[in-house]
C-alpha cells in the first residue's frame, strides 16, 4: 500500500511539473508574440517616421535655394515637374499596406523620376502630415520606409492625368492612417525643386476591391462602384490605403483635383 501510494503521488508530481512547465511555455510564447507586435506596431513607426522626417529635412535642404512657387494656372504643368512625357507604362492594382501586381494602365506627364528615391513632399495640412514622396509602390523599397508611393505610370505632379499615391494605414510610419478625416475642400500640397502644387479634395471613396484599377486610372472612376470618380479630363491626385484598420481587405481612397 505504501509503495503503490507513492506511485501515485509521484505521479501527481510529474504531472504538475509537466503542467508547470507547459504554462511556462505558453507564457513565454505569448511574452514574444506580445514583443513581436509591439516591434511591429510601435518600434517600425518610431524609426519610419524618424527616416521620413528626415527625408523631408534632406529635401528641403535640396530645394533650399529654389524655395517652391505655387502653380498658376496657364503655367506648363508638364514642364515644371520635368520635360518631355514618355509612353504609357502599366501601373499597379491600388496598394494598400502592400504593393500591388500589373493590372492595367495609366497615362504619365514628365519623365518619371528614379525609382525608389524620393523627389517631393506631400503636405497635408488638415492632418499636419508631411511625407516624402518616391516613385514606386514596392513595400521593402518605399512603403515600409515610411513613404508615400507613386504609382508607376501615373502623371507626375501637376500635369494632366491622375499622380496616384499609395501609403501604410498602419505600421511602418503609416502616413495614410487617417486620410478618412479628408472632407471635399481639404488641400493636398505637393512640392517638388521650385514648384507647389496644391489639389482639393473631391471624393471619398471609403471601400473598394484591391483590384479597381479604375481609381487610378488618368480620368479616375471606380470600376465597382462606378458612382465614384470623375468622368472628364484634368489634373488629379489619389490617396489609396488599406480599410479597414489593421487589415488588407479592401481599399481606401481619396481624389482631389488641380487647385487653379
Amino acid at each position: 500500500m505504501v509503495v503503490q501510494g507513492g506511485g501515485r503521488r509521484r505521479g501527481r508530481a510529474g504531472l504538475a511539473r509537466l503542467l508547470w512547465v507547459g504554462a511556462e511555455a505558453i507564457t513565454t510564447l505569448g511574452v514574444l508574440v506580445a514583443l513581436l507586435v509591439v516591434h511591429q506596431v510601435w518600434w517600425t513607426n518610431r524609426q519610419a517616421v524618424a527616416a521620413a522626417r528626415e527625408q523631408v529635412r534632406a529635401l528641403e535642404g535640396e530645394w533650399g535655394d529654389s524655395p517652391p512657387v505655387p502653380f498658376v494656372p496657364g503655367d506648363d504643368a508638364a514642364a515644371l515637374a520635368g520635360s518631355p512625357a514618355p509612353s504609357p507604362s502599366p501601373a499597379p492594382s491600388p496598394a494598400g499596406s502592400g504593393g500591388g501586381t500589373a493590372a492595367g494602365g495609366s497615362s504619365s506627364s514628365g519623365p518619371a523620376p528614379a525609382r525608389d528615391r524620393a523627389y517631393a513632399v506631400l503636405r497635408i495640412p488638415r492632418l499636419g502630415l508631411s511625407v516624402p514622396v518616391a516613385q514606386g509602390v514596392d513595400k521593402r523599397a518605399v512603403l515600409d520606409k515610411g513613404y508615400v508611393g507613386q504609382y508607376p505610370g501615373t502623371a507626375q505632379p501637376g500635369a494632366q492625368g491622375n499622380f496616384a499615391l499609395a501609403g501604410h494605414r498602419n505600421t511602418h510610419g503609416e502616413p495614410f492612417r487617417y486620410i478618412n478625416r479628408l472632407r471635399a475642400g481639404d488641400e493636398l500640397i505637393v512640392d517638388v525643386r521650385g514648384r507647389r502644387y496644391t489639389y482639393v479634395v473631391g471624393q471619398v471613396l471609403g471601400e473598394t476591391s484591391e483590384r479597381d484599377t479604375g481609381v487610378i486610372a488618368p480620368v479616375p472612376r471606380s470600376i465597382v462602384k462606378p458612382g465614384y470618380g470623375y468622368g472628364e479630363p484634368g489634373a488629379y491626385i489619389t490617396l489609396t490605403t488599406c480599410t479597414p484598420e489593421y487589415t488588407s481587405t479592401y481599399r481606401l481612397v481619396v481624389w482631389g483635383t488641380l487647385k487653379g
